[in-house]
């Protein structure tokens, strides 16, 4: 209690800061190198979504929006998930946000506070922590099972004492999807422990291999009233740049979360809402073709990090990432500065979680030449080490 305490004490920078992992120099690529490093699909939003947008501007769909996301976008977004998901989904349970990471934040600062202890899976996608630690809550790590799979065991015993469970599923950094057991197993424990909040972060799950069919949260309908599913139109639209997230969740906790993101973000721009209801267009062929086009690259990381002495991986499930173990004595951030001075960008494995320390993550949303060439960078230096 006395370390949650001087915790609060702190400012908030001084609180993020504190936990956070991320680098700031992210996004930035030296002249010559190869960045496998960043989360961002190689291709351009396609063109009917730009043309929606164009068409909204030339329009005069240039003033504010409604507070709470247009209505149009969201009855559009009620029967995407509907219709995805099989979970009939009202306008009330969408909230729509600038991108996934607002929305995050909106969840974390709406729906726990100082000292709520939030039990976070690991290795996981770095900003669940910053967060937390701007809400002021008690970040409780558990690392996965030797095997990928959740330890629901332990998620079981700090179950009680616990407010929120955060997963990140298709998982960033590991590319592992949680399977129908584990889900269902989750579900029992937080169906069994009312004051539990189940966060399901699912920005991939559209990004999915070997025929495998992705299970959303959404379809755990005896927790729906416990349950707050995020998605973003950032990976499976190639729309990163435009800054589009929502939320499902149950009318009341849906309007919490909608108080703090508009309280902090005001309303979101009108003409990017407009193209989003394009991109809810998009037909089935569309993701398939995703799909199919990840997959070639997933198996070419595989293969090539198989064929390097000293680095084990894991095959990625999901999403599109390869979360590499190296043998060495350096650290994972020293592995990320070794492999950059060889012109690889890469990921400290250490970022995600503690359980991530020895590991680099690996994105192949890059073009298959350029990832080719940053594979073989990345043997070279692996070799010299």
């Amino acid at each position: 209690m006395a370390a949650i305490l001087i915790e609060s004490a702190l400012s908030l920078p001084e609180r993020i800061t504190s936990v956070s992992r991320r680098p700031a120099s992210l996004g930035q690529v030296p002249p010559g190198a190869i960045s496998l490093a960043m989360g961002e699909p190689d291709g351009d939003t396609s063109a009917p979504v730009v043309e929606a947008a164009v068409r909204s501007l030339r329009a005069g769909r240039t003033h504010y929006a409604p507070l709470t996301g247009s209505n149009e976008l969201r009855e559009a977004l009620a029967r995407w998930v509907t219709s995805t998901s099989g979970r009939p989904t009202t306008v009330a349970e969408i909230v729509p946000t600038h991108g996934a990471a607002a929305g995050l934040a909106s969840i974390m600062l709406g729906l726990v506070g100082p000292g709520d202890r939030v039990i976070v899976p690991e290795p996981t996608y770095s900003l669940y922590a910053d967060h937390l630690a701007m809400a002021g809550a008690e970040r409780i790590w558990v690392p996965n099972r030797a095997d990928g799979c959740l330890d629901l065991d332990r998620i079981e015993s700090l179950a009680p004492e616990a407010r929120m469970v955060v997963l990140c599923n298709p998982s960033n950094p590991t590319g592992g999807v949680l399977s129908t057991a584990e889900l269902t197993r989750l579900a029992d424990i937080v169906e069994r422990n009312p004051q539990l909040l189940l966060i399901a972060d699912e920005a991939y799950g559209d990004i999915v291999y070997d025929g495998v069919a992705f299970e959303s949260a959404l379809a755990l309908e005896r927790i729906r009233e416990q349950t707050v599913v995020v998605g973003t139109f950032s990976k499976s639209f190639a729309m990163t740049g435009w800054r589009l997230g929502y939320i499902v969740a149950v009318p009341e906790l849906a309007g919490k979360i909608s108080l703090v993101h508009r309280t902090i973000n005001g309303s979101l721009n009108t003409f990017v809402q407009d193209a989003a209801i394009e991109a809810l267009k998009t037909p089935p062929s569309y993701f398939e073709a995703m799909r199919e086009r990840y997959q070639r690259r997933r198996d070419l990381v595989v293969a090539a990090l198989d064929d390097i002495d000293r680095v084990s991986v894991k095959r990625p499930a999901g999403a599109f990432y390869a979360f590499p173990r190296v043998d060495s004595d350096l650290s994972s951030a020293e592995l990320v500065d070794a492999f950059a001075r060889g012109g690889v960008l890469v990921r400290a494995g250490s970022e995600f979680g503690p359980s991530g320390e020895g590991y680099v993550r690996i994105s192949f949303a890059t073009d298959e030449q350029s990832l080719a060439e940053g594979l073989r960078r990345f043997g070279d230096v692996v070799e010299k080490l």
